[in-house]
């Protein structure tokens, strides 16, 4: 039997940063959020309020001045560098806005690698990573390198690499920032159905209130914390 997990996800709780210096300013203070598993919520702000800082700390790349962060119990402040990044690649699922597809590797190897990176690419992750490209529809395109797909397809691998080690949590940063509207709205739907299809939560950083509008709830990131 596999671990079982709370079916809370992610809290935050009070969380504040601030960058030091001359020219020091606070980014956010007061931030407090909750996520169970299966729940997606957008964050919105005006641009250079700190929703990509919101992402990093979330993820253990960056230390919040106060406030904690736990991710199903655990308290990232009490983790060192190692057990962070072990902690990323077993329950954190990443898309970003540049795609970070390896040009080097054919679709299914981008796919494999958090299984790769997580030591369980055996059989059992081979069906995985055949189950999530069909899940995105892109099947027949696992040999294909990165080169012959288009931007709406780099986004799918993405979003099966995203998911395809089972995380507990996913963090898309602007996921559209780069694609046409069509391709934008396939992406944003799939994204949506992905993260609810596996019980994972996931958090969306997004200025538009068309993408913000695919989650379960909206909020906005200010200076004093996340508003509903």
């Amino acid at each position: 039997m596999g671990r079982r997990y709370p079916r809370l996800v992610l809290s935050i709780r009070g969380l504040a940063k601030s960058y030091p210096g001359p020219r020091a300013r606070t980014v956010f203070a007061g931030v407090d959020l909750e996520l169970a598993a299966g729940e997606y919520v957008a964050v919105r702000g005006e641009s250079g309020i700190g929703k990509s800082t919101l992402l990093n700390l979330v993820a253990g790349l960056d230390r919040p001045d106060a406030g904690s962060i736990a991710l199903d119990g655990v308290a990232l402040a009490g983790l060192d560098d190692d057990a962070l990044t072990g902690l990323r690649r077993r329950r954190m699922g990443f898309v970003f806005q540049a795609f970070h597809i390896l040009p080097y590797l054919d679709v299914a190897q981008n796919v494999a690698l958090p299984l790769l990176l997580n030591g369980t690419l055996g059989p059992p992750g081979e069906a995985r990573v055949t189950e999530m490209l069909r899940a995105v529809g892109l099947a027949d395109r696992a040999a294909s390198r990165p080169s012959e797909l288009s931007g709406g397809e780099l986004q799918r691998v993405a979003i099966a690499r995203a998911l395809v080690h089972r995380p507990r949590l996913v963090l898309a940063d602007e996921p559209t920032g780069n694609l046409d509207p069509d391709s934008a709205a396939q992406v944003l739907e799939l994204l949506r159905a992905s993260v609810k299809r596996e019980g994972a939560a996931g958090i969306l950083v997004t200025h538009s209130p068309v993408a913000a509008a695919t989650a379960d709830r909206v909020c906005t990131l200010t200076a004093t914390g996340l508003r509903p």
